[in-house]
């Protein structure tokens, strides 16, 4: 397990600090615009991965939400996703992503991002038997700092909450099953790492490569990784990447309601996307 989850966090104060003072000084902030700007976008997809992990059972997904940038570089924004009931017990079949931050100008040609964003499921509550709901949610806030440099993008993500609901009464549930009681998994990271080419055309080649690192419970930590093209297509957004991860999956699988059909999620797979901005 990395040991980024012990240091993260006054690394983050340092760059809050940082924005304040290049705010205060009037120092230019990356994503500076004459007025403030509200963006939508709304999507459909083959699969919705998150981490590497499908998160809709590898059906179908529909995908969209709003962000709002201030001309000083901050932000807020929503984005919202379907998700599958096999993963997400007893709720609405719903994600919520609830998000804010700065963005500024860490040094000539590179930019910083700071924010917290919180993951919602709206009703969704793990149980340790069918019809027996509990309290244990599969809520998620975490803590980031991002840095990018052209073509360039890093951010890591702090969990300041328990890791999506995992902790010791809940280490037993559903594709966890197996994993002994170590407590809670609050301090658990995410490195996201990004490279996206121009090719021309209005065609880009993005390369990614992740690393989840769970804390306290080192069985369910992975490497995930994307390689896809996208391409700007009479004003939609098309795309194409395969998607896959090394999760082991005796820990990352789902079954249906009945019980049965238990499906792979983190195993590599063609993902698809159409999407619109406006």
């Amino acid at each position: 397990m990395i040991k980024t989850s012990h240091v993260l966090a006054p690394l983050a104060l340092t760059l809050f600090c940082s924005a304040a003072l290049a705010q205060a000084s009037g120092e230019p902030a990356a994503a500076q615009a004459s007025a403030p700007t509200l963006t939508g976008n709304l999507s459909l997809v083959s699969d919705y991965r998150f981490r590497g992990i499908s998160q809709s059972w590898g059906q179908p997904a529909v995908q969209g939400g709003f962000d709002y940038t201030h001309a000083s570089g901050w932000y807020l924004g929503n984005w919202n996703s379907s998700v599958s009931s096999n993963s997400y017990n007893n709720g609405a079949s719903l994600e919520v992503d609830l998000y804010g931050g700065y963005r500024f100008d860490l040094a000539p040609e590179w930019g910083a991002d700071l924010g917290l964003l919180h993951y919602l499921y709206p009703s969704a509550r793990m149980n340790s038997a069918p019809a027996q709901p509990t309290a244990n949610a599969y809520d998620n806030t975490e803590l980031y700092a991002g840095l990018s440099h052209g073509p360039f993008s890093a951010k890591l993500s702090y969990a300041v909450s328990d890791y999506f609901g995992l902790k010791g009464d809940t280490a037993a549930y559903a594709y966890w099953s197996a994993l002994p009681n170590r407590g809670g998994s609050r301090g658990s990271t995410y490195l996201d790492l990004n490279y996206n080419l121009d090719l021309g055309d209005q065609l880009t080649l993005g390369l990614h490569l992740g690393h989840t690192s769970v804390r306290h419970y080192g069985e369910l930590s992975y490497t995930d990784y994307k390689i896809g093209l996208a391409k700007d297509w009479h004003g939609l957004n098309l795309g194409a990447a395969l998607v896959g991860s090394n999760a082991a999956t005796a820990y990352y699988q789902a079954g249906n309601s009945a019980g049965g059909d238990a499906r792979k999620l983190g195993r590599p797979s063609v993902v698809l996307s159409l999407g619109k901005t406006f």
